[in-house]
């Protein structure tokens, strides 16, 4: 059995790589971002306060989130395509800073990680869900490249996008992601780091399977 572990901050493409890498190496792919996405877009449709954290304890206790063939499903339903907007993306960063999220969380991630071979990716998953994975790596790039990024998939997909807006929400999600209390955005001391601001997907990822390669032989 062999865990794969890809951190790092919103926008690297860790899901796009993480997904690929999975397939290359025939392994389950799990994203976590997707977990606590799903969980914002349940404060947002119930008009729960990213702040009320005892209300998302209450919520959680009737929430369900499962992975199949690489769709997420927030009680049923498949949120895939729900979960990718702006709005959501900084709901996310709030209420993963509450303790029962990310014991959520981290619950079925643990589970998985224990019963399967994955590749699972997040903003702690080296630190603090697997620490003891077989591969970890740390996948950054520029918040310049980071936000054409994300401004040019949602232009692809026929949102409204604004650059200097995203720009702005990924500086405040890394200043997030890597202060909050519990759990900060951290590289772990025995993670590969990987600057992909200057690769394509395809280098990106076959830049990940020689680590794993490596690491696996």
């Amino acid at each position: 059995m062999i865990r794969v572990a890809i951190d790092g901050p919103g926008g690297t493409g860790k899901s796009t790589i993480a997904k690929a890498v999975a397939a290359r190496f025939g392994l389950e792919y799990i994203d976590t971002g997707a977990m606590y996405r799903s969980i914002a877009l349940k404060t947002i449709r119930e008009g729960i306060s990213p702040a009320d954290e005892s209300a998302i304890a209450e919520m959680l206790g009737t929430t369900t989130i499962d992975f199949d063939s690489g769709c997420v499903f927030l009680d049923g339903e498949d949120v895939g395509s729900l979960i990718r907007t702006n709005e959501v993306s900084m709901a996310a960063s709030n209420v993963s800073r509450h303790a029962c999220v990310r014991a959520k969380v981290d619950a079925v991630s643990k589970h998985l990680a224990a019963t399967k071979s994955v590749v699972m990716e997040g903003r702690d998953i080296g630190t603090a869900v697997i620490p003891d994975a077989e591969v970890k790596i740390f996948m950054t790039a520029a918040p310049e490249i980071r936000a054409q990024r994300r401004y040019d998939q949602l232009i692809k997909a026929g949102k409204e996008a604004d650059y200097d807006e995203i720009f702005r929400e990924i500086q405040q999600r890394d200043y997030q992601d890597s202060h909050r209390e519990l759990n900060p955005l951290r590289q772990a001391d025995d993670a590969v780091y990987l600057d992909t601001s200057d690769l394509t997907i395809e280098q990106n990822i076959d830049a990940i399977a020689d680590i794993i390669n490596e690491k696996n032989t």
